[in-house]
């Protein structure tokens, strides 16, 4: 009796270890779930009342192809009025180390990403697996469908070209990059980047991109609110000062 006695408590004794290890395990497992979720939902919030600007982002992409248009349509008005929404896009929310260096946490994924009056593609010097990244490709399209606006910069053009959804617009690249983008694309109207820094054909606007980036974002700036506006952020980022650079300034 006292040896079946023994057994049914070091029976219940194992029972109950594995079932306080099994709940540890299951609530560490339900924080882990928590914890993922969490970092896949986008804190940014939308002003449905403006347009939306996103700027796409992928792995090694530009940093200044994505500042640029950042520093331009988060400017306020001169009465200190808000006009735009403006978001970052990549395919996760982990965070996105550009060629330079600098880590960006994203807005938004492809798949939570909110409808887009324009769409920013900017480019990384390694465009090969850019353009066969089909999600990133395939974003492109779908975006594309909605936006009142696609932009390019740099070699951005290369997947607006693989995506094809400017077919038989006009459109130039990095300086240097054209002959090879109208060979990969002869369906684009390549521009000569030797010569062209900025082009706009309907919808779709294009720029030499690094620095040129804002002559793209200046110009759809423009396009979408007033001159008066354009000069505003001109001021405001002191561009003035660098378009009168001079370099035999006092010491």
């Amino acid at each position: 009796m006292k040896t079946i006695i023994k057994v049914l408590v070091l029976a219940l004794f194992v029972f109950a270890s594995c079932t306080v290890k099994n709940s540890k395990e299951d609530a560490k497992k339900v924080t882990e779930t928590v914890e993922i979720e969490s970092t896949q939902k986008s804190t940014k919030e939308i002003d449905e009342s403006l347009p939306t600007i996103g700027l796409l982002m992928y792995d090694r992409v530009l940093m200044t192809e994505v500042t640029a248009p950042m520093d331009v349509f988060s400017k306020h008005t001169e009465a200190g009025d808000t006009l735009f929404n403006v978001i970052t896009i990549a395919e996760t929310l982990d965070p996105v180390e550009t060629e330079e260096g600098l880590v960006v946490v994203p807005d938004f994924t492809f798949d939570t990403a909110p409808k887009l009056d324009v769409l920013f593609v900017p480019s990384a010097y390694d465009m090969w697996t850019a353009v066969r990244n089909e999600k990133l490709v395939n974003f492109i399209i779908e975006k594309n469908k909605e936006t009142t606006y696609t932009v390019s910069n740099c070699g951005g053009a290369q997947l607006i070209g693989k995506s094809g959804i400017a077919s038989g617009k006009k459109i130039v690249t990095w300086i240097g990059g054209g002959e090879q983008l109208q060979k990969d694309y002869p369906d684009l109207l390549v521009q000569n980047d030797a010569e062209v820094s900025f082009v706009t054909d309907g919808k779709f606007y294009s720029s030499n991109g690094n620095l040129a980036s804002y002559i793209s974002s200046l110009e759809l700036l423009e396009k979408m609110t007033s001159k008066e506006q354009r000069l505003f952020v001109e001021s405001y980022l002191y561009l003035d000062r660098l378009k009168d650079w001079d370099f035999n300034e006092q010491k």
